[in-house]
């Protein structure tokens, strides 16, 4: 199942990707403000990159587990990724560049809220850290506020609050 936002008023319209072929152009339109628009199915082009850079790139890409949004009254039930890198968790309002937003409606979920670290150990096992970015409201680990420039390492099952909105992390399996 594959998920694209309305170009007009952002709404998720989700589609199963195998029932079509690659290059088939689709039409949608969206429930929300009946607004009409096309994609196209295929593969983006690349230039060539060296072998080293192939692997780089796919361990990058790779999951390494994930973040559920708990539905509250202000967003619905949401898995997003993390990857490789620095994962900015943020409230998604258009035009903002942030790799991991949430839909919601929060208004104490700062834009740019806070970031979830995933970096691999000397063994190849991937570790998470979490920092605030200096939001309004703050980042909780397990109902503890962390402090101005303070990183907390976070394991599997661990809840991070920010705002009203609770994230449970889900490490790589």
């Amino acid at each position: 199942m594959k998920r694209i936002r309305c170009p007009k008023c952002d709404n998720y319209i989700i589609f199963d990707e195998t029932k079509y072929q690659l290059g088939q152009t689709l039409v949608f339109k969206c429930d929300n403000c009946n607004k009409e628009f096309s994609i196209r199915l295929g593969k983006v082009k690349l230039a060539a990159k060296t072998a080293k850079e192939e692997t780089f790139e796919e361990e990058k890409q790779a999951e390494y587990g994930y973040v559920t949004v708990v539905e509250n009254v202000f967003c619905h039930h949401q898995e997003l990724p993390l990857f490789l890198g620095d994962n900015e968790i943020g409230r998604y309002n258009r035009g903002t560049e942030i790799t991991t937003p949430i839909q919601t409606a929060d208004p104490s979920v700062d834009r740019h809220h806070c970031i979830i670290n995933v970096k691999l150990n000397k063994q190849g096992n991937p570790v998470y850290t979490v920092r605030d970015t200096d939001s309004a409201t703050g980042t909780f680990v397990m109902d503890e506020i962390l402090g101005k420039k303070e990183q907390r390492r976070v394991e599997d099952g661990e809840v991070i609050t920010i705002g009203a909105t609770t994230l449970i992390v889900h490490t790589k399996s």
